[in-house]
């Protein structure tokens, strides 16, 4: 049994040495600066506008409903029977729970939305990434941004390491020399 152990750990221990010895080729890349600049990303924005207008009408209606039924209960409310007063009271409740059920509804189809006109685009970044790092034999490259879903993982890194420009340039993308 020890013998076993000990010739796993061994083969293990090579198999590390092995890899240690491959030369690694850090490059990075700022994921968000190369989304905001993409023709499809303005699309993506005047979509998304479009429609948070909408959703954003529709609560405003029914914003106006519900404030008039309060409005109107309290205005009548000493002058109502007790049973009109509680049945007005629910319809106002359920007004109620309708808007934040709708506001609830409204942020998670445009979360979904942006998700769905997204995810291509961002297929297409990580593609011309890949791409860029096999033709210039990176084997890691960082994000240095937080930005649409994505993750800073670097502080501090030398120019000459960033590929930025060059997934531009693998995309086809033409970034204005004042955004670079």
């Amino acid at each position: 049994m020890r013998i076993k152990l000990f010739v796993t750990a061994l083969a293990l221990l090579a198999s590390l040495t092995v890899n240690a010895q491959t030369s690694v080729k850090i490059g990075w890349t700022n994921v968000d600066h190369i989304l905001q600049n993409l023709p499809d990303f303005k699309d993506i924005q005047t979509k998304l506008s479009t429609e948070r207008a909408q959703y954003e009408k529709l609560f405003n209606e029914k914003l106006a409903e519900y404030q008039k039924l309060v409005e109107d209960y309290q205005k009548n409310a000493a002058t109502m029977s007790e049973v009109i007063r509680k049945d007005k009271e629910k319809v106002i409740q359920n007004k109620q729970n309708e808007l934040q059920e709708l506001q609830q509804n409204s942020e998670a189809a445009l979360t979904a939305k942006q998700q769905e006109l997204l995810s291509p685009v961002m297929d297409k970044i990580q593609k011309g990434i890949e791409e860029v790092a096999k033709e210039n034999n990176y084997t890691i490259v960082l994000n240095s941004d937080a930005g649409y879903g994505t993750t800073p993982v670097i502080l501090v890194a030398p120019d000459a390491d960033n590929i930025t420009e060059k997934v531009f340039k693998k995309l086809g993308v033409t970034v204005p020399a004042a955004s670079k």
